[in-house]
């Protein structure tokens, strides 16, 4: 496992060590073992241990509004970030939509109004794939539309706990996550643009 490219969320009960180049995640206990296993550690904040019963939001999001051109644009960025997915080595498929959703760092950021109708278009876009289509590919796709006009998107992939969950989504200029539920906010920012581990990267989710 490449230590450059794996990043230790670390609380004081247990760490999640995820390979982002394989995708692949490990629960560990946290131990001084882990934590110099010469990753990046991104500390996740303490939580009261609710053994999975925490509450989610099960409520469809309301419908939004989204601009034709923003859906005629959408549509060949989805079928681009499916091509993506599906093609070449299936354990490299993470990694693949990970450089993907970083390929705008350079970018201008997009402001509030273009990052929700890149993420409303892409999930308009993606309803009749007859694929896998979850957090990470939507916000992959997500971010390559605003790559595609130009502008740089906020994206970040993170880590919750109890139970162990990943998530990947889109944040706006404030760093709120775009047109995504309230319990986003129980995530941690494991990996961003910048990289694992940056600055930006261990900051919290507001929600």
């Amino acid at each position: 496992m490449s230590r450059t490219d794996t990043v230790v969320a670390r609380a004081s009960h247990a760490s999640v060590v995820i390979d982002y180049t394989t995708g692949t995640t490990e629960l560990r206990p946290t131990t001084d073992e882990v934590t110099a296993m010469g990753a990046k550690v991104v500390d996740l904040p303490e939580t009261v241990l609710t053994w999975g019963t925490v509450e989610q939001s099960a409520a469809p999001p309301e419908p939004a509004p989204i601009p034709m051109w923003w859906r005629v644009l959408a549509v060949p960025v989805v079928l681009g970030t499916a091509a993506v997915w599906s093609a070449g080595r299936r354990r490299n498929r993470f990694s693949r939509l990970v450089r993907l959703a970083c390929s705008g760092r350079e970018l201008p950021p997009a402001t509030a109004s273009q990052a929700r109708y890149a993420v409303r278009a892409v999930r308009w876009a993606a309803q009749l794939l007859p694929m896998r289509w979850a957090c990470l590919e939507d916000s992959t796709a997500a971010a390559l539309v605003l790559t595609v006009v130009r502008r740089r998107a906020e994206w970040r992939h993170g880590v919750a706990l109890d139970p162990v969950r990943l998530h990947a989504w889109i944040a706006g200029p404030d760093g709120a996550p775009v047109e995504e539920p309230a319990d986003t906010a129980l995530y941690t920012p494991t990996y961003t643009p910048d990289g694992p581990g940056s600055a930006r990267a261990t900051r919290k989710v507001r929600p």
